[in-house]
This record gives C-alpha cells, structure tokens and sequence, in this order.
C-alpha cells in the first residue's frame, strides 16, 4: 500500500528526529542515538518488542519526556523552542485508556479540544465522530462502550484538535481480528485526509497491511528502517539446502558465489535465491556441483517469513 510522490517531487519531511538518547536516573538506556526522518502523508510502523524504547521515542517527540540529547523537529520547529506550536500539530492515542467511563463519548472528545486551546466546533467533532463510526454512540456514556469502540473514541479525542501527526501507540492492543481489520481502515480513511500516522505494534501482519514504511527498534536502536513492499520482496527470497554425499572442507573455487555458505560440517551448502527474479540460478549452480566433481544426496528448500527477519533483527541475529 505505498504511496509514491509525484515524480521528481522530494516528500516533505514533517518529523525530523536527530541523534536522540534516553538515560534514566537510574542509568538505564532507553534509547541511543535515534534519526529518523518521517514524511508527510505516509503511515510509518515502528516495530519492536516490549522495553525497546518504542513509547519513549513517541513520549519524547509529543513532550511528555525530555531527551537526554539529540532534537527532533516537527514541521521544521524545534519541539523544545515551539513546544505549543508543535504539540498542536500531534495527536497521541497512548496505549493506556484514560478517559472518565461516566462521560458522554462526543462530550469527551470535544473537552479534549478546548485542552489544545482550540475555540468549539460542533461541526468539525461531528465529523470525526462520522469518520469513526461513532456518530450513533455520541450520547453514550463510555462505559457502555465495547473496547474496540472505547479505542475509536481514544482516537477521535487525538484528533479533535485536527493534528497533522498522528501517534497510535499499540492502537489494536487486545482488540479482536475484525475490530483490528475496521481499525486498519480507520487508519486509511485519516490517511486519505492528509494525515501522517506514526504507529507502534506488535502485530507483523499489521504493519504488512497498513505501513509504507516500517522500522524496527532494538535495544534502544533503529537497526532497520525499511519500505514494506522493499521489505515484502525479502519473503519472495528462498533458501535451498544441497545436501552433500561427501564431505567437503571447502568450496570448489568456481563455485564461490556470494549467495552460496558451505555448512560448518561440510556436509551441505546453503543458496539464497529469489523466487520472482527471472532466473534463480539454482540450474546454474547445479551444473557447477556436476562439473565440480560434487555429489548432490538431495535438495531442500525453505522460505523465511517477516516474522523471523523481525525475530532475527530484535534478537540480535541480524
């Protein structure tokens, strides 16, 4: 689902983070030197499991934390020097649901408004509230609401003051397939709206159908940032196993590829190959096996999943 510029256009960059690090009192690191350039339009996810500096990041960027060094700048503002100005152009719908259970939905989407310092709009809170499918529930109360719908009006209350970023922070957290699916859709909606969606998850599949671009966080550390139809084709990539009769202790010179491992053991080689190229080379290389001298015993093919580049990269395998 990525979105292309206009050619010959360079997208706006509407977040600008530059070398920022987090350590804590108490010295521990929660983020180390971060850059990261977001552009205007696009949906970024940022991916990584629990403790890897993903809601730091976002508590730095909205104010809620201060860095230890490093700046970020949101329309080219600094978010120390323009604090006001800036944090009026983010919306943040965090993890945790904060909203009083007693208060009517539209009423509390419209309070968060005024918190920006924005005049009343009745007109503008209906809409957001028709883009949500919440229109019908604006006279409940909160807590006659389902938990999905409770994180649609999480979503409507960031975005009653109309900002240009858009922070959703584990937004489908706990929320069943299909409310994950209408929340996806959700997302795209604001999108068509011009509004550049930041979101932080757990869920690969998530980021595949939503994000045009995706980063993964490790440790505190940027270690991928990716398009995802770039990082898609990865799993159009296949490994085959050439199991070996004989040992060998090394590889035949004229086999030496960069895409060809001779096992520890000497027992197998190991070929990356990529199933939608025109031609694999998986022909090629069995040819210079026989022409080698080297037996073939069998032939195994694997193909690995976003699930386990994620798994290598936050493991520390990459």
């Amino acid at each position: 689902m990525t979105h292309d510029t206009p050619s010959g256009a360079t997208p706006e960059v509407v977040l600008s983070i530059k070398g920022v690090s987090k350590t804590y009192a108490g010295g521990f690191t929660a983020l180390k030197s971060v850059d990261l350039d977001i552009a205007k339009g696009e949906i970024f996810a940022l991916l990584g499991p629990n403790g890897a500096g993903k809601t730091t990041l976002i508590g730095i960027i909205c104010g809620l934390v201060n860095a230890s060094s490093g700046s970020v700048e949101v329309f080219g503002h600094d978010i120390k020097g323009d604090f006001r100005l800036t944090r009026a152009r983010i919306g943040l719908v965090p993890q945790e649901m904060s909203i009083d259970m007693f208060t009517k939905v539209k009423d509390a989407v419209a309070y968060s408004r005024g918190l920006f310092g924005k005049p009343a709009d009745p007109a503008y809170i209906e809409q957001v509230l028709k883009d949500l499918s919440l229109w019908d529930k604006r006279d409940s109360q909160m807590r006659a609401l389902s938990g999905g719908m409770k994180r649609r009006v999480m979503i409507a209350k960031a975005l009653s003051h109309d900002p240009d970023i858009l922070f959703l922070d584990e937004p489908t957290a706990g929320v069943d397939v299909e409310l994950r699916q209408g929340m996806w859709q959700v997302v795209e909606r604001l999108r068509q709206r011009g509004k550049t969606i930041i979101l932080t998850t757990h869920y690969i599949q998530e980021a595949e159908e939503m994000a045009d671009r995706v980063g993964v966080i490790r440790q505190g550390e940027i270690v991928l940032v990716e398009e995802t139809a770039t990082l898609m084709a990865k799993l159009g990539r296949k490994q085959l196993t050439v199991l070996l009769a004989e040992k060998l202790s090394t590889l035949p010179a004229a086999l030496s590829a960069d895409r060809l491992r001779l096992a520890d053991d000497g027992m197998s080689l190991q070929f990356d190959y990529d199933t939608q190229a025109e031609k694999t080379g998986i022909a090629s290389l069995l040819a210079g096996l026989n022409e080698a001298g080297v037996s073939v015993r069998d032939l195994e093919t694997r193909q690995s999943s976003l699930e386990e580049i994620f798994v290598d990269l936050v493991g520390g395998n990459s």
